[in-house]
């Protein structure tokens, strides 16, 4: 009969656990994976399932003692790793949602909400439009592919047990969450100038023409503008979608120390 000692036990037990909490981390946060209508469970049995075909091709894992401080402050290393890898990913799809909230704000469609099923919070119906388009064409191309390659890259730059996130890349995760509003911004910017000068029009023709009720002419020209824009700006879609993917994962990779 097989006999395995305590420490042997542990390191096993070890090897699976570790990189579990890293993998169900990055599954709770990640686009696509983390929405509502994905069950949790299912993304526990998807974690489960990767850690058990990733784990032969992991570096050595230490062995740490489960109940000990050490276990405790392992298990934060990774769940942090992982969340932060996955709020990357989170950066990439708020871009579109940014921007396209504000083109509804300008549009007079910023009233009009939906609840979105992927985050459970309301938007506007352009944005919510934008989000599902984005998704569908993120899951086409094999974004999650990709997203998931480079995920699974982390554990070749950070192994479990390693420094982690050093002073640099957490200061640098904080500081790329203003990419979200820079890129969101550049996405609307066509559109909201163009908003910006109907505006314009409707200002100097209430200065020629008081008589005209501006609310009741402004509101429907607006949107009938403001769809139009929409529809000039789906042309563009994919190039943006291709640049601004390729930015997040690029600096993925430059988050985990490959690139």
């Amino acid at each position: 009969m097989f006999q395995f000692t305590l420490t042997e036990i542990t390191a096993l037990i070890g090897s699976f656990v570790w990189p579990f909490f890293r993998i169900g981390a990055f599954f709770m946060v990640a686009p696509v994976f983390s929405a509502n209508f994905v069950n949790a469970r299912v993304r526990i049995m998807i974690a489960m399932l990767l850690t058990f075909v990733l784990v032969p091709l992991l570096p050595p894992v230490p062995t740490v003692d489960p109940l000990s401080i050490a276990a405790s402050l392992l298990v934060a290393q990774q769940i942090i790793i992982g969340v932060a890898l996955g709020l990357v990913m989170q950066f990439f799809f708020q871009v579109f949602a940014f921007g396209m909230q504000l083109v509804a704000m300008q549009m007079a469609l910023g009233m009009a909400a939906i609840t979105d099923p992927v985050n459970g919070v309301n938007t506007t119906v352009v944005a919510q439009y934008f989000i599902m388009l984005l998704t569908l064409v993120f899951v086409a191309s094999n974004g999650h592919l990709v997203m998931l390659e480079v995920f699974l890259e982390s554990f070749r730059a950070m192994p479990v047990g390693g420094d982690g996130f050093l002073q640099e890349q957490s200061y640098s995760l904080v500081t790329s969450a203003s990419w979200i509003f820079v890129s969101g911004l550049l996405l609307a910017l066509p559109a909201i100038t163009a908003l910006l000068v109907l505006n314009f029009m409707f200002g100097v023709m209430t200065r020629a023409a008081p008589q005209l009720n501006i609310f009741s002419l402004g509101f429907p020209v607006s949107m009938i503008f403001g769809m139009f824009l929409i529809w000039a700006m789906m042309g563009d879609f994919l190039p943006r979608f291709d640049r601004l993917s390729g930015e997040i994962f690029g600096y993925m990779r430059i988050l985990i120390g490959i690139a």
